[in-house]
């Protein structure tokens, strides 16, 4: 089952603002009397006894405590709030759950995305309130696909808007022209089982990875990309659920675009490192 973070987070700062709310305005008036009680009860002592006078401080710190709820939302509110502000519509921190994007974001791999380089969305509603960008072709982007509406997919834009997309035998081709490939490797050596290869998308240069077999999204499809929508694409070709599948994702379900990637950490079992730190390409 997936996890709605972003509707959790906006519960708890919901619910933690309002309890910090709701005792600003009702309960501190209470506490403060009650204090104003205490300190009545005990002005016969003079200003310094009243200060060491141990019933007194116990007094005084009893009618001045704060409930539970109260305590923990002063504390938690601010810090939950800057992260909703961070996560909501600056960055929001990823990390690569599979293979379909190889060799360019590997399995552990933890990414940046630009929550508002495409626009600023309300979080939970997903609602552009502010115009900015487009996605351009040879991006990668961060959506929600048509058939999981609530996961998290991270692919390459390939097609835009009006484009015609084909793919044939492991060859893209945009409106018609063939997207250009150079062989890097063929891999492993000897028995050579897919191509490591640099791909042009129209001045966007990238890496990719093919079978010699093309697999069964590889052999040969054309779609055309409704206007609002974009066609996406693993880089790992042969190993990739992406439009091809499932079809073109709204423009509504996009969430941001992937930048740079600031650790790779396979697995608990294994030691996080540093050595893929930079930006995606």
């Amino acid at each position: 089952m997936d996890i709605n973070f972003p509707l959790i987070l906006v519960v708890l700062v919901g619910l933690s603002g309002f309890i910090w709310a709701l005792d600003a305005l009702i309960f501190s008036s209470k506490r403060r009397a009650a204090v104003a009680a205490v300190d009545a009860q005990f002005e016969q002592l003079d200003i310094a006894e009243a200060q060491e006078d141990s019933a007194y401080a116990l007094a005084r710190d009893a009618a001045s405590q704060e409930s539970i709820p109260v305590e923990y939302s002063k504390s938690f509110f601010p810090v939950l709030a800057i992260v909703l502000v961070l996560r909501s519509f600056l960055v929001e921190p990823f990390q690569i759950p599979s293979g379909s994007m190889i060799p360019t974001l590997q399995i552990g791999d933890f990414i940046l995305v630009n929550k508002f380089t495409y626009g600023v969305r309300l979080p939970v509603a997903r609602t552009k309130v502010i115009e900015v960008n487009q996605p351009e072709r040879g991006d990668v982007m961060v959506f929600f696909p048509p058939h999981k509406p609530t996961t998290y997919f991270i692919k390459r834009v390939v097609g835009l808007p009006g484009d015609e997309v084909s793919y044939i035998n492991n060859v893209l081709y945009i409106n018609g022209e063939k997207m250009p490939q150079k062989l890097l490797a063929a891999l492993p050596a000897g028995n050579p089982q897919y191509h490591l290869m640099k791909e042009d998308l129209e001045g966007v240069v990238h890496d990719m990875r093919k079978h010699v077999v093309p697999g069964r999204l590889s052999r040969k499809g054309t779609w055309l990309v409704p206007a609002g929508h974009y066609f996406m694409m693993g880089d790992n070709r042969d190993n990739s659920s992406d439009s091809r599948d499932w079809g073109p994702v709204p423009e509504k379900d996009i969430v941001g675009k992937a930048f740079g990637i600031w650790m790779h950490w396979e697995s608990l079992t294994s030691i996080p490192s540093f050595n893929r730190v930079g930006g995606i390409h």
